[in-house]
């Protein structure tokens, strides 16, 4: 029987969809209050117990291909989908957990919030992807958020089986001389760029301070890395990519060595970025007990996460929203348009809300002239459009550039200039993605996000 908070808590969610809203917040937020060891109680009806995945990029998609992946296999999972990620949306989404007698929690976690939220729900595994530098006036630098996540690992050995990014310096420090590591990366080379990117962030062994040597650079700071001063490597993967084939918005192929054999995915969602999170979700999936095949037809059935690379009908054209937050995200973005064919319309939404980050000076390290000479049409908006504007014509940009603050009237001007029969990319920063959903939802071309 659920208890009295619990039982408000599910009838003030049950209100708030009824308007047509998510509530995905406000629920968890109102059980925290009356109860503020709530996530400890309801995380011990998880009878498969919980899995914590943490990020700066990518971890609503990790979340979900690793769910996609065992709900495959016949295991029930509860989770917060919609990217509510701290406290309270966790909160909010173990309001379902206990309804299966095996079923599995799957919360993407935010980075400063992981530490808090393991101690609550004591997860049978953390799933760590990569450390970018994102909204630094609210977490601050890169060291400290790994420093804290060093504490946690350790504080959980032998406790959570980890799953680790060996591609990250940042990310893979935090495994070695633990028991129970998975590490996962790719073994492309024909994927390496040519230099770090400005986006690199971690270029510094945190052992000895030598910058690293790379002889593989493919996303930012993630590749192969190796410390001169100290000899300190990247460790070997047990789950790599040996062989990606990108096809642009089109998604990619990936040859995928496990320890449970070999297998090639056809991945629906494009990008390396994504191939990094298949493979962190498939080394999690495999380490829960799915089957190769079940990971290999979960994430070749995935489709689009709240943001993520959807694809939504406006005014008989396609909108392919990509979400853009940081420089190294960005890039990948960026990386990926590039594959496309014909010149790109365009409709940029850059905000400087509290979940976006006040500072957006980020855009200047993003390598934004990948788009030059390839723009038919631009229209920039948010709260920050002129500085978008701005970038856009620094790196290059040609194109026609139009500046509309408000978002709904903007994207109507850039669906009226787009080349017939061409895509509209739209590419928001994270609270612009939150009104843009509203926006398509008011006029009925998107359903609202709920749990």
């Amino acid at each position: 029987m659920a208890s009295p908070s619990t039982a408000l808590a599910r009838a003030l969610r049950g209100a708030i969809r009824a308007t047509g809203r998510g509530g995905t917040t406000a629920p968890g937020r109102f059980l925290l209050g009356m109860e503020p060891e709530a996530i400890r109680r309801l995380g011990r009806r998880l009878a498969g117990g919980a899995v914590l995945v943490s990020a700066t990029n990518g971890k609503t998609t990790t979340a979900s291909m690793i769910a996609a992946v065992l709900e495959r296999s016949g295991t029930a999972t509860v989770r917060n989908r919609a990217g509510s990620n701290m406290h309270w949306g966790v909160a909010t989404a173990l309001l379902d957990a206990g309804r299966a007698p095996d079923e599995v929690g799957i919360f993407e976690v935010d980075e400063a919030w992981l530490g808090r939220i393991a101690d609550e729900l004591d997860p049978r595994m953390l799933v760590l992807g990569n450390l970018f530098r994102d909204q630094l006036d609210r977490y601050g630098e890169l060291e400290g958020l790994a420093d804290r996540w060093g504490e946690l690992t350790a504080e959980r050995a032998g406790r959570s089986q980890l799953v680790l990014c060996a591609d990250d310096p940042l990310v893979a420090d935090l495994g070695r001389d633990q028991p129970g590591v998975t590490y996962f990366g790719v073994e492309d080379h024909t994927l390496a760029l040519p230099e770090l990117q400005h986006a690199a962030d971690s270029k510094h062994c945190r052992r000895c301070g030598h910058p690293y040597e790379y002889s593989a650079i493919y996303m930012g700071h993630l590749g192969h890395y190796r410390c001169p001063g100290c000899g300190r490597e990247r460790p070997a993967p047990e789950v790599a990519a040996e062989r990606v084939v990108l096809r642009g918005m089109s998604g990619s192929r990936v040859t995928v060595r496990t320890p449970a054999g070999r297998t090639e995915i056809e991945l629906p969602l494009p990008g390396l970025y994504n191939v990094y999170n298949a493979l962190g979700a498939s080394a999690a999936a495999l380490g829960l007990g799915a089957a190769l095949d079940d990971a290999r037809a979960g994430l070749a059935a995935m489709g689009a996460v709240f943001g993520r690379v959807e694809h939504i009908a406006v005014d008989g054209r396609d909108v392919a929203i990509l979400l853009v937050k940081n420089p190294a995200g960005a890039n990948e973005v960026l990386r990926t348009l590039t594959l496309e064919e014909g010149a790109l319309d365009l409709w940029l939404a850059l905000n400087d809300r509290i979940a976006d980050g006040r500072d957006v000076s980020w855009i200047w390290d993003a390598d934004f002239e990948l788009l030059a000479g390839r723009v038919h049409r631009v229209t920039c908006s948010g709260t920050r459009a002129e500085e978008m504007a701005l970038r856009l014509k620094y790196a290059g940009v040609d194109a026609p550039i139009e500046t509309d603050r408000e978002l709904g009237r903007s994207l109507d001007t850039a669906l009226a200039g787009a080349a017939d029969g061409r895509p509209l990319y739209a590419l928001p920063t994270y609270t612009a993605l939150l009104e843009l959903r509203d926006l398509l939802a008011g006029r009925g071309v998107a359903p609202r996000w709920s749990e």
